[in-house]
């Protein structure tokens, strides 16, 4: 195995390790009413780990503005208690974007959907 392909390795742990306690950090931490119900899909990390980019869902469309706000402002406190429960060499600062791939996957099952429906019956 090449030294490489172990690197890839790790970065996938750790990117799992921060979706999961991220995850977690959001649901419990974070006591802004106007955060609505989070998702978070993924994150990637720059190879020198000086970012990850967080991306998330909102179960509520209505409240995808104010959620990246709360977001975007709680970014410190999360980079902070991240930094206390993983040992990392360096915490990346956290920029959260909102996953517009999923909307667009429910906006295609949605349009399937309508297409099924409309199917002339055979007589």
């Amino acid at each position: 195995m090449t030294r490489h392909h172990h690197s890839y390795q790790r970065t996938d742990r750790v990117r799992e390790q921060i979706l999961r306690e991220l995850a977690e950090l959001i649901r419990s931490g974070i006591k802004d009413p106007r955060l609505g119900f989070v998702t978070l899909t993924d994150v990637q990390i720059t190879r020198d780990y000086s970012c990850a980019d967080v991306y998330y869902t909102v179960l509520d469309d209505n409240q995808r503005q104010e959620s990246q706000s709360v977001l975007d402002k709680a970014s410190g406190f999360l980079r902070s208690e991240l930094a206390r429960r993983i040992t990392l060499f360096r915490v990346p600062e956290l920029h959260f974007i909102y996953d517009t791939s999923i909307e667009h996957g429910m906006h295609i099952d949605q349009l399937l959907h309508q297409v099924s429906q409309e199917k002339p019956v055979e007589d």
